[in-house]
């Protein structure tokens, strides 16, 4: 079982360099991070958007400077799943399945954004990360500069983008609402994959 995830602290330090005024993300990088959300109510804007994804689906297929994160998790008997497929030049190139227990599904949404984003930024030759996800609210975190729970992991995920924008200032990350009653093809199987998975604990009554 992968414990990483239990390093995530439910506490918020205001001296971090990551939320002071002049170097808050936001302030500093304000065009290179983009949300888009879909339209739960009406039946023709999802079939609508659901078009938009796979088009940005095949642009970056055809474009080796972007790169596609589809994630998930859940959470089954205190145990939270978290899977990640990264997408390159149309060819699946990373699968990362992590495991841990006794999380919020947030933090494990959050491990899972910020595991993705630390790998994929370190992929050579990438300016446009494109992240589809389940958890676009936990994602809009990132950026916000209010004092919440979860600030000082959002802190690690800043500096990893941070460091991603400075090298080049034509580079982006998108963020897209793809909830799972969407049942869109490619994030589907990655939900059906979190959901689907049986992790049989030795110690069940141990808490790490």
């Amino acid at each position: 079982m992968d414990n990483r995830i239990n390093e995530i602290f439910s506490s918020f330090d205001p001296f971090d360099k990551e939320f002071s005024l002049g170097d808050k993300l936001i302030n500093i990088f304000p065009s290179c991070f983009s949300f888009y959300f879909t339209n739960k109510k009406s039946k023709e804007s999802l079939k609508t958007y659901i078009c938009k994804l796979n088009n940005i689906i095949l642009q970056a297929s055809a474009d080796p400077k972007s790169v596609v994160v589809i994630s998930d998790a859940s959470i089954k008997n205190q145990v939270a799943t978290s899977i990640t497929y990264i997408h390159v030049h149309d060819s699946l190139t990373i699968k990362m399945i992590y495991h841990t227990i006794n999380v919020t599904f947030t933090e494990a949404e959050l491990f899972t954004i910020r595991y993705s984003i630390n790998r994929v930024t370190q992929l050579p030759n990438i300016s446009r990360i494109i992240v589809i996800t389940n958890s676009i609210h936990a994602a809009k975190r990132i950026f916000n500069s209010s004092s919440h729970p979860f600030q000082i992991h959002m802190s690690l995920i800043s500096s990893e983008l941070r460091k991603f924008f400075a090298k080049d200032h034509n580079s982006s990350i998108e963020f897209w609402d793809c909830p799972s009653h969407c049942k869109w093809a490619l994030h589907n199987i990655v939900d059906k994959e979190t959901k689907k998975f049986h992790l049989v604990l030795n110690y069940p009554c141990k808490s790490l």
